[in-house]
């Protein structure tokens, strides 16, 4: 299922994921999986899912903070700082230890990225 997603996204059918997020809430954990493709069109993709959701369906976004947080870890810098930014539109308390500990990444705009999020967490911004 998760590669069918990400495959749509790639090929520029977000309104149609958002459709199919928005009547499986069960789909929520696989934002993670879409968060650390390779692909950027994908990982844009992911954003916006995550942008509509957060004003359409804030109270079962928390669903996808794993497997978002986990994409702190990646080795690719341009991940880290997608998946930081992601968790500031979220918004979310939980995701505040996952950010903290990220804060100190050995990339720059990463640690940029992340301290607006937590700032956006904390009501800073």
């Amino acid at each position: 299922m998760k590669k069918m997603i990400a495959d749509y996204m790639e090929n520029g059918f977000l309104e149609n994921i958002i459709a199919m997020f928005r009547k499986d809430k069960s789909l929520y954990p696989l934002i993670g999986d879409l968060l650390g493709d390779e692909r950027s069109r994908v990982r844009i993709g992911a954003t916006a899912l995550v942008e509509t959701l957060s004003e359409e369906d804030p109270e079962n976004l928390p669903a996808a903070l794993p497997g978002i947080t986990s994409c702190l870890k990646n080795t690719n810098p341009t991940i880290r700082g997608d998946a930081a930014n992601v968790l500031g539109i979220i918004r979310h308390k939980d995701a505040l230890p996952f950010l903290s500990e990220a804060a100190d990444d050995k990339n720059e705009m990463v640690r940029e990225i992340v301290k607006e999020s937590i700032d956006m967490i904390n009501g800073s911004v």
